[in-house]
């Protein structure tokens, strides 16, 4: 299902949004080193409550992972890079961490993930990393206009990750949202332009650059949900849900 919102569907995403988006700096902002994932887990669910809106993940089970999530945000930790299961782990200095969250409120979801370091120390590849898929966000938000294609956001995020060094898995990747979490628009991060679907006003998409130091070859751990790097190499994540409007797109996943 491909959604076409609006003005008024538009509002209510524009608030759950900015939840998201709110609750992951709030989250980046009490970690430290230390921290234990499923701490960040019960942090994120008394922050959804506090917000009256409902976690997309608890119930979530897709045909690739086994059963149920179970948890509120997805904690990935250096070589884990997506569907991150929160566990009992302590954060060291110098982890890579990528939250990824998704909330429904009004009947409106929203999607957003953040990379970060956690600590003072700070490995250059990690920083690359993490700012790599900053910018190849970036490139794909500014071709996120009406009458560009799917192609034209995927071929932005692509000639950034792989001008960057890095090769790309196009397994998951950005996806429409709205009244449910994953629509059925798929957004590889890498593709041709000027194909697939054509953006209009209206539409929501959550954008995701993902990408992994040297491969492009995933693993599932033992718990099912997990996906990591198959040479166990760092990773970092990076995503907003936007609309596509008359002109630019609007960034829906800001804090206030």
């Amino acid at each position: 299902m491909i959604e076409i919102f609006a003005p008024h569907e538009i509002d209510r995403a524009r608030e759950t949004g900015a939840i998201v988006g709110g609750i992951l700096r709030e989250i980046e902002s009490r970690v430290r080193v230390g921290t234990n994932l499923l701490e960040i887990d019960e942090w994120t669910r008394q922050l959804i409550a506090q917000n009256d809106s409902t976690s997309c993940y608890v119930d979530y089970a897709p045909s690739f992972g086994r059963g149920p999530f179970g948890h509120y945000i997805c904690t990935a930790v250096n070589d884990a890079v997506l569907h991150g299961m929160p566990h009992d782990y302590g954060l060291a200095d110098g982890d890579l961490l990528t939250l990824d969250l998704a909330v429904i409120k009004n009947g409106m979801a929203a999607d957003a993930a953040i990379s970060f370091i956690v600590g003072a120390r700070r490995s250059a590849d990690a920083v690359a990393l993490i700012e790599a898929t900053e910018r190849a966000l970036a490139a794909a938000i500014e071709v996120a206009r009406p009458g560009n294609r799917v192609g034209d956001l995927s071929r932005a995020i692509g000639t950034v990750l792989s001008g960057a060094g890095y090769s790309i898995n196009t397994e998951f990747g950005g996806h429409s949202i709205g009244s449910v979490m994953h629509g059925d628009l798929h957004i590889p991060n890498s593709g041709r332009p000027g194909r697939g679907y054509t953006l209009r006003p209206g539409l929501l998409i959550a954008i995701e650059p993902w990408v992994m130091a040297d491969t492009n070859v995933l693993v599932t751990d033992a718990d099912g949900w997990t996906l990591r790097s198959s040479t166990g190499c760092l990773t970092a994540h990076t995503e907003h849900t936007i609309a596509i409007t008359d002109g630019a797109a609007e960034i829906l996943t800001l804090p206030r």
